[in-house]
């Protein structure tokens, strides 16, 4: 493995701690839905590096995929983004 690649791999994993503790900190629902999106892509690259491409395909999907779009219509029902409430 070449230094670049460890590197490379080390740069994701700060990434990941620092949106994990993003999405934890954050007093925006918004902005979590949003690093939590960053952090699923993320970790669908780590899951290529450890040689796993169908881990990286279902986190990616799944992770940064649907989970969002959930989210997002989640914030929506519950009238948390601007622009949603009606009355």
């Amino acid at each position: 493995m070449s230094d670049f690649s460890v590197t490379i791999q080390m740069i994701l994993v700060i990434f990941l701690i620092a949106s994990a503790i993003g999405v934890s900190v954050t007093r925006k629902l918004f902005m979590a839905v949003i690093v939590f999106m960053g952090y699923s892509s993320v970790m669908a690259i780590v899951w290529l590096f450890l040689e796993s491409p169908d881990l990286a395909i279902t986190e990616a999907a799944v992770g940064a995929g649907i989970d969002t779009v959930l989210f997002f219509l989640t914030l929506k029902k519950v009238h948390a983004l601007k622009g949603t409430r009606e009355g």
